[in-house]
C-alpha cells in the first residue's frame, strides 16, 4: 500500500489546510477531536491503517488551528460552523461525491451539523466520542474549554483540568485562535437528528462521560447502531478496540 500523502488546499476563506490520504476504495472522510489532529487521532494509533486494509480510501483533514492547518487569529475567520464549510471544502477540492463521514469529539458534532442541516450526505455516519449533552449543551462545554485556554498558566497538577491543559500544551495549539474556534459552534437541535437517516455508529468508551450518553443519542438517531469500546474519553480514541469496531461496521454497510 502506498505511504500516507499529506496535502495542502486553500479553505473557502483562504485559509490553508493540511490533510491526508492513505488506502483505496470508498473514500471515508474521518475528523478528529478538539485540541488533537489527524496524525493524533486517527494515524498514530493505526486506525488508519485497519480502516484501509478493509478497502476504504481514509481522507482526515487537520482542522483550522490544529496539527498541520493554518491558525489565523483574526476572528473574520471564524464563521458560524466553519468546520463544516472546510469539510465541504475539502470534499469538492478532491471532486468527492460518494463517501462515508466519521468524527470523534468535536469531529462528530462537526458531522452531525453537517448531515442533520443537510449540508453533506454521506453514505454512512461514524459519531464517536459523543453524547447528547455535547451536542445540546455545547455552550457549556465551551466554557470549560475556555476556562483551560483563560487559565492556562494557572493550572497546576492537583485542577482537574491539568490533563486537557497538558494535552492542549503537548500538541502545540494556538490558544487565541482555537478559542475564536469554540464561538463558531452552536448547539445542535435534537429535533434536526431525525434528518439523519442513513446508517449511523455511535461508537463510546465504556467509561466516557464527557459529552453525555452516547446510548441515548443512538436511541434518538433512526438508523443508529451503539457500541462500546474500553476507555475514558480521552483514552478511548487511543484503544484498538475503536478501530476495530469502525472497520467491521464499515465493511458491513459499505
Amino acid at each position: 500500500m502506498k505511504p500516507i500523502e499529506k496535502f495542502y488546499f486553500n479553505s473557502f476563506d483562504g485559509t490553508r489546510l493540511a490533510a491526508y490520504r492513505f488506502g483505496e476504495g470508498t473514500p471515508i472522510i474521518l475528523l478528529h477531536g478538539l485540541f488533537s489532529s489527524a496524525e493524533m487521532n486517527w494515524i498514530k494509533w493505526d486506525h488508519h491503517a485497519k480502516i484501509a486494509k478493509a478497502g476504504f480510501e481514509v481522507v482526515m483533514l487537520d482542522f483550522r488551528a490544529h496539527g498541520s492547518s493554518a491558525s489565523p487569529t483574526d476572528p473574520k475567520n471564524y464563521p458560524l460552523n466553519v468546520l463544516v464549510q472546510d469539510t465541504a471544502t475539502l470534499l469538492n477540492h478532491l471532486g468527492i461525491r460518494d463517501f462515508f463521514l466519521g468524527g470523534f469529539s468535536l469531529g462528530a458534532r462537526t458531522s452531525i451539523h453537517a448531515v442533520a442541516n443537510e449540508i453533506l450526505d454521506p453514505k454512512g455516519l461514524i459519531i464517536a466520542g459523543m453524547g447528547i449533552e455535547g451536542l445540546s449543551s455545547w455552550n457549556k462545554r465551551a466554557i470549560h474549554f475556555k476556562r483551560i485556554i483563560d487559565d492556562f498558566d494557572f493550572i497546576g497538577p492537583d485542577d482537574p483540568d491539568w490533563m486537557s491543559r497538558q494535552f492542549l500544551k503537548s500538541q502545540k495549539i494556538d490558544r487565541v485562535a482555537v478559542r475564536h474556534l469554540l464561538d463558531t459552534m452552536p448547539n445542535v437541535e435534537l429535533s434536526t437528528l431525525e434528518n439523519i437517516k442513513i446508517p449511523t455508529l455511535v461508537i463510546c468508551g465504556d467509561n466516557d462521560s464527557d459529552n453525555g450518553s452516547g446510548k441515548a443519542l443512538a436511541d434518538l438517531l433512526p438508523c443508529a447502531d451503539f457500541v462500546e469500546t474500553p476507555g475514558n474519553h480521552l483514552m478511548s480514541a487511543t484503544k484498538p478496540e475503536m478501530g476495530d469496531q469502525i472497520r467491521l461496521w464499515l465493511q458491513e454497510k459499505g
